[in-house]
């Protein structure tokens, strides 16, 4: 008999149950019952505000990432949100329809090139399923773009429990991947031994798909707008795709677009805020930043006179303020002087665009760089001169991966 849940904090104390009831040791079969038998379906929503909840409410990350491919495989069919993809998710170009795309490739290498050599443990099935593998890991550039792309936008509308969650399946997934192709690539290799690892990783990955398809892309649809896209396409077009690039570009410009960007200048300049190509800093934040990097820099702008330089602890040479608005070539011993001279010469007229240098002075190992500096134009600004001492880099042995105690 169907008791279907209608009321929205019952419906959440339902799904929070059944998940809690499957992490207790439910089979998922059983699960797939109850679930049939209180609803007809879920929408991304509800899923999103469970999984919330459920780390609001002390269950560890970790916990509900091994609990997603479990949500995935109890909803898969079951939500109602799907529609919604159908419109946007078919504009050709668009960064939606660049990432179902992919999730479609993804899906086609793992049936074409890998699934028909899972259950043959020749030589010849090893070296066809590491190159099944080495094309899927391709799949980091597809979760790189999500990650670091699309999720910003989401975690702005205060969603922030999916990117957690599936950034963590993300790397597990990774991580399974890496191991597969090491032990593919073993001359002791044991396929039969492996494959359960193989299948476990595929099916991580297939799931995955599911969950971007039905949970993830609804929800950016419903929260993020169309300047958020636009920013999103044109921050692709530095990233790597899943194993081809988009044959289409979406390209889109609109008045929305040019009125978002106005009002974003206009926030900006009332706020004090000084505005980059990519992001704002106040004036504050900028100082403190320039004199924490680890290097000493000096800018002279494009008529030789030195207007900034940095007052951080990495400091090597003396520059005292009374330098400030002083010509280039009075700042230099004359020994040296032809030499800046002709650096900014090479920078002036384009033949160059930076100059090294490095010296032992004692115990340090100063690396000193000159960089020209150019607007968009590829007008001549002026030179910055870096420099830090790179002995403790040239030091550095093995890794450090944790933090110091």
């Amino acid at each position: 008999m169907s008791e279907l849940i209608n009321n929205s904090q019952k419906r959440q104390e339902k799904l929070k149950e059944i998940i809690k009831k499957i992490h207790d040791g439910m089979p998922i079969e059983e699960a797939k019952k109850e679930f049939k038998k209180h609803f007809e379906s879920v929408s991304t929503d509800e899923i999103t505000k469970m999984e919330h909840n459920l780390i609001e409410e002390g269950m560890p990350i970790e916990e509900v990432e091994n609990l997603c491919d479990v949500h995935a495989s109890v909803f898969q069919g079951s939500i109602s949100d799907i529609h919604k993809t159908n419109e946007i998710t078919e504009i050709k170009g668009h960064p939606l329809q660049v990432l179902m795309e992919e999730n479609d490739r993804i899906l086609t290498l793992i049936e074409e090139e890998i699934v028909p050599y899972l259950d043959d443990t020749s030589k010849t099935a090893q070296l066809m399923l590491r190159i099944g593998f080495e094309r899927l890991s391709e799949v980091d550039y597809h979760y790189a773009r999500k990650e670091n792309l699309f999720f910003p936008q989401i975690e702005k509308a205060g969603i922030t429990s999916v990117p957690k969650v599936m950034w963590g399946v993300d790397n597990q997934i990774r991580d399974g991947i890496k191991d597969v192709i090491k032990e593919l690539a073993s001359e002791e290799c044991d396929l039969e031994a492996l494959n359960p690892d193989i299948k476990i990783t595929l099916e991580k990955v297939k799931d995955m798909v599911t969950k971007e398809n039905n949970i993830l892309i609804p929800m950016l649809i419903d929260n993020v707008n169309l300047y958020q896209f636009i920013l999103i396409d044109e921050a692709s077009q530095e990233m790597k795709y899943f194993l081809e690039p988009p044959k289409h570009k979406w390209a889109k410009q609109d008045d929305d677009m040019t009125e978002n960007k106005e009002t974003t200048t206009e926030e900006t300049n009332a706020s004090g805020e000084v505005l980059f190509d990519a992001g704002t800093l106040s004036q504050e934040e900028v100082n403190s930043i320039l004199n924490t990097v680890p290097f000493d820099m000096t800018f002279v702008d494009k008529e030789g006179h030195v207007k900034y330089f940095t007052q951080g602890k990495e400091r090597m040479f003396d520059r005292p303020k009374t330098i400030l608005g002083r010509h280039v070539s009075m700042c230099h011993p004359p020994q040296s002087v032809d030499v800046v001279e002709e650096i900014v010469r090479r920078f002036e007229t384009g033949e160059k665009d930076h100059e090294d240098f490095w010296i032992k002075m004692g115990e340090v190992f100063a690396h000193i760089r000159y960089y020209a500096i150019r607007d968009k134009n590829n007008n001549f600004l002026g030179t910055l001169e870096l420099t830090q001492d790179i002995k403790p880099i040239k030091d550095l042995e093995g890794e450090k991966r944790l933090l110091d105690e």
